[in-house]
């Protein structure tokens, strides 16, 4: 059986374009490039996840393959991303690793249904405050997580909540560990130097083995991955089936709700990107098909969620990708890393993946972005800031629900002062007036007619305060009609008529055309006219 094109994976279609040796290099070449680049962020993501790094490493292994293999992007890259660290920590404090493992199964569901759905489509409709607003907000508690672990902090267990944290942080300032303190900052540095000297070297790969290397040398007193993960377990678990009750699921929904909402957001704006540097085109509901079974797959392994990831995406591109292969070879390289490195990864130290992740907190936060934001007009500003304000001091799901809603109702509300409706008179239009009959009265619309202006409307045709033997509609310059706006229009055609003044709607447009024949073929007894110039001949015969 054919698949649809446009639910067919992306390395389907690069195979059926022709496959060589030339490409099988490039895309090998790539792929081990964006495993170097990967293999300390997954690590460092699954630490701050509440996890530990195997988990991080698992994931992207896991659902970095499948993202690849069955996704809708040709040079997309998949695995555990800095978006997913506040949801899937909150996940873990509350209901344990289980309701995780659930949590993201659900999620993978979600996605797989939102694919086939279509839904892939409207994702990019969340507007751009709102997606500035909760990674910006993500970033700080991210970067905020990482304090303690830079600073080598003995603050023990330290809350989630963000206010409590930095009270944590401060409680215990008194026992900073400077040399945690300097290897950090000199991670930091080195990262930057080399991301500004050399920029196609493997920037954070240099950054922890460099310090891992000071650590051991200098015998500094720092905590290690080992330390604090004493059973670091290496390669990959076998699949099991998650712990799966009515109770939990009912609990865990709403995160898995959010958590497949940022893996689709994230992985379309990935794709899209990759479009951009390409010149090719992604298929929307095959990414999030793809994206659904890969986290799937993740939780069967005991993993994270996963989505697209920007940064190592760009990467591969660079690298020279020509298909989905390098994504694959990605996730192959990165399991050999983990069989073969295993012993090695329990003494890179926590300092130096805190400073890895301050960075990705910064590359996350968009500041130029917000910035920009910040300079628009009001109505924008308050989304931003609003959703921002609640990622960091409230929850990522308020924040999301909050900000989309409060962006629709201020784009109804702009949409609703650019429509109008206008009476037409003999100063403004002599001609026009001069043709007219005795006793009609033209009144022109212009903009949608949808429920945010249908009482404006209804109240002004009200305004016109006579009863003319007959009343014109313009509709020329209405693009839509929705069912609140239709009933406004049956309403005060139903009034007129009810005291004797006919109404005439003339030059209906596809949409609304359409629609009002759908909600009342006769529509409440109002007469129609393709055209104005339509129109009125027939209303000069029927005078």
């Amino acid at each position: 059986m054919k698949l649809p094109e446009q639910f067919t994976p992306k390395l389907i279609t690069a195979f059926r374009e022709g496959y060589g040796a030339a490409e099988l290099r490039a895309d090998l070449i790539a792929g081990l490039t964006v495993a170097i680049v990967a293999l300390p962020l997954a690590m460092a993501l699954g630490i701050a996840s509440g996890a530990s790094p195997r988990e991080g490493l698992v994931t992207a292994v896991i659902a970095g393959f499948l993202i690849s293999g069955l996704g809708g992007s040709r040079v997309q890259i998949g695995g555990p991303t800095g978006a997913f660290v506040v949801i899937v920590a909150g996940v873990i404090a509350l209901h344990g690793f289980d309701g995780l493992v659930l949590a993201t199964l659900l999620a993978g569901v979600i996605l797989i249904i939102a694919g086939y759905a279509g839904v892939g489509r409207l994702m990019r409709y969340v507007p751009m405050p709102v997606v500035t607003g909760f990674t910006a907000g993500i970033a700080v508690i991210i970067a905020s997580s990482q304090i303690g672990d830079f600073l080598g902090l003995r603050t023990g267990p330290v809350p989630a909540d963000f206010v409590a944290k930095w009270s944590a942080y401060g409680a215990s300032i008194g026992t900073v560990n400077w040399s945690s303190l300097a290897l950090g900052a000199a991670t930091l540095v080195l990262i930057l130097g080399v991301r500004r000297l050399a920029p196609v070297w493997p920037a954070y790969l240099i950054g922890i083995a460099a310090a891992t290397a000071a650590a051991l040398l200098f015998r500094l007193p720092i905590e290690t991955v080992g330390n604090r993960f004493h059973a670091l377990a290496t390669g990959l678990p076998l699949p099991r089936a998650p712990h799966v009750s009515l109770a939990l699921a009912r609990e865990v929904l709403p995160s898995a709700f959010v958590i497949a909402f940022l893996a689709g957001i994230e992985a379309l704006l990935s794709a899209t990107v990759a479009d951009g540097m390409t010149g090719r085109r992604h298929r929307p509901g095959q990414e999030l098909v793809g994206m659904g079974v890969a986290n799937i797959a993740s939780a069967l392994f005991g993993g994270l969620p996963a989505t697209g990831a920007i940064a190592r995406t760009a990467t591969n591109i660079r690298a020279g990708a020509r298909s989905p292969l390098a994504g694959i070879f990605h996730a192959i390289f990165l399991l050999i890393f983990m069989l073969a490195l295993g012993k090695w990864l329990a003494l890179v130290p926590m300092a130096a993946l805190a400073a890895v992740l301050l960075l990705v907190a910064w590359g996350m936060s968009e500041a130029g972005r917000f910035v920009a934001l910040i300079r628009t007009d009001a109505g924008e500003r308050g989304v931003l800031v609003l959703t921002f304000l609640l990622t960091v001091f409230v929850d990522l799901t308020v924040a999301i629900g909050v900000g989309v809603t409060l962006a629709a109702l201020l784009f109804m509300m702009r949409m609703s002062e650019t429509a109008g409706l206008v009476a037409i008179d003999a100063e403004e239009e002599p001609e026009l007036r001069d043709s007219l009959p005795e006793g009609v009265e033209v009144f022109r619309f212009s903009g949608p007619i949808f429920f945010g202006v249908a009482s404006e409307m209804l109240e002004a045709l009200r305004r016109a305060g006579q009863r003319p033997r007959a009343i014109i509609l313009r509709m020329e310059e209405v693009p839509y009609i929705d069912a609140t706006g239709a009933n406004a229009l049956a309403t005060f055609t139903r009034q007129a008529r009810h005291s004797g003044t006919e109404v005439w709607l003339v030059g209906l447009r596809e949409q609304p055309l359409e629609f009002l024949a759908r909600v009342e073929p006769r529509f409440a007894g109002a007469r129609r006219a393709s055209s104005w110039a339509a129109g009125l001949r027939r209303l000069r015969k029927a005078t």
